[in-house]
């Protein structure tokens, strides 16, 4: 099975396409929320090189909302070319870690922090917006083995260790029909109501 695999959700953009259980090419990049060029280039690189994938899963996050939009609108259209069957799982299940336990928080903005904790690549708890001394709590809860990560610099959580999704772990899991994929329509992980603008009602 060809797997295409791509994740725009932090500051670390990456894809990554494997064939037959093995991964034949991964790239990453600095992922610039403003400009997603190199994205595209890294995309036509490789559909043109190995073709038409036969299943595509997208990193959902949390993280930039803009990044993971580009990443599913283009599955989308690569997918309506191809046929591909289109999934998506969350990208902080895809993060590499030796630990197979681990908690993930990062900045939600608005003087907030979501916290997530993942077993075995599961996302079995939240993601939960919580403040900054509500996550003080739940960090110094934590076993002192526990694993913390983060896509965002966060300095004022000493235990946090700055990691990124990988698309090429994203693949893998692909592989696994075990687990709780998205499916179509595929939206982002959304960490508070999208906002929505309505018209105003005539007086």
């Amino acid at each position: 099975m060809k797997i295409l695999a791509l994740e725009l959700s932090t500051a670390r953009g990456s894809l990554a396409w494997q064939e037959d259980d093995e991964t034949v090419l991964a790239r990453d990049w600095p992922n610039d929320r403003k400009n997603s060029g190199a994205f595209f280039e890294n995309l036509e690189a490789v559909t043109r090189k190995f073709g038409r994938p036969d299943k595509i899963i997208v990193g959902l996050g949390p993280g930039s909302y803009a990044g993971t939009r580009i990443a599913i609108s283009a599955a989308i259209g690569l997918q309506a070319g191809s046929g591909a069957a289109l999934i998506g799982y969350p990208s902080i299940c895809a993060i590499e870690s030796e630990a197979a336990d681990y908690c993930v928080l990062g900045d939600a903005r608005r003087q907030s922090f979501f916290f997530a904790r993942v077993a075995a690549h599961d996302l079995i708890e939240g993601p939960t917006l919580v403040t900054e001394n509500e996550l003080v709590e739940k960090l110094d809860a934590l076993e002192m083995n526990m694993s913390i990560f983060s896509s965002d610099k966060l300095p004022q959580f000493a235990r946090v260790q700055l990691r990124y999704p990988s698309a090429e772990l994203l693949a893998e899991l692909a592989r696994d029909a075990r687990r709780s994929f998205a499916s179509p329509p595929l939206e982002p992980m959304y960490l508070r109501e999208p906002h929505i603008t309505k018209p105003a009602t005539a007086q």
